[in-house]
């Protein structure tokens, strides 16, 4: 892991921020908590959208708010996205056939739809919702809070690079519990589970702080989960009630 700043450009909105980076980091990232508890619960659990309809207006909304958060702050997602991208990008592809093995090897086989429209939902529900997951509930959180002790002593030393690591894995499990604490499904001990899973997503780009990792393996652990269990009550919120 790397102990060097995110990469950052300067940008005429972020001046107003410089003063207090870190601040300005923990708003957006509480802003985030905020949305992701919100979009499915507004979306989902209250007007029960169609689940491919929510899935795209949640896609375009993370990928606006992370937008948003890196032009208002400065920080380059490019310069971010390229650092350490082969490392990254191995090791999103490496965590992500571990998750999918673990849909394969814990999840019941269901029906699921043959030809283009299976591939229409992978590449929808797996692939694009995936990676959005992936965006909001890993990459987004540990990027922020790197970003938010950039420059600081802690990060001038290895030990204080892995406190820096531990509190950025807090965010991103917090993200992960607020954002499935928006379906009614989830506010019960079942949330537990992609809590828990979470730990092993986010592990591509905490490792590296680039921000592609998490999306593949979470976009492979959808994929997996539309191949294999397309019917899941688990993965792939939401389900319909019965």
């Amino acid at each position: 892991m790397s102990t060097h700043a995110l990469p950052t450009v300067a940008h005429p909105s972020a001046r107003r921020l410089a003063a207090s980076p870190a601040a300005a980091h923990a708003l957006w990232l509480a802003g985030g908590f905020l949305l992701g508890f919100l979009v499915p619960f507004v979306l989902a659990d209250t007007l029960e959208l169609q689940r491919d309809v929510y899935y795209g207006i949640y896609a375009t909304v993370v990928a606006v708010y992370v937008a948003l958060w890196a032009r208002t702050t400065g920080l380059s997602l490019r310069a971010a996205a390229s650092r350490r991208l082969a490392w990254a990008v191995g090791l999103g592809v490496g965590v992500g056939a571990i998750l999918a093995l673990m849909v394969w090897r814990t999840e019941d086989s269901t029906p699921r739809p043959d030809g283009l429209e299976l591939a229409a939902a992978v590449v929808w529900r797996g692939l694009v919702y995936g990676a959005a997951d992936g965006l909001l509930l890993s990459a987004f959180p540990i990027l922020a809070v790197f970003a938010a002790f950039a420059g600081t002593r802690l990060r001038r030393s290895k030990a204080g690079t892995v406190l820096v690591a531990l509190v950025a894995l807090s965010a991103s499990l917090a993200m992960t519990a607020a954002y499935h604490a928006g379906y009614g499904e989830f506010r019960s001990a079942k949330i537990a589970k992609p809590v828990a899973g979470d730990v092993v997503w986010s592990a591509p780009t905490l490792l590296t702080l680039n921000p592609v990792g998490a999306p593949i393996a979470h976009a492979a652990m959808h994929s997996a989960a539309v191949v294999h269990s397309y019917e899941t009550d688990t993965f792939l919120p939401p389900h319909p009630a019965d």
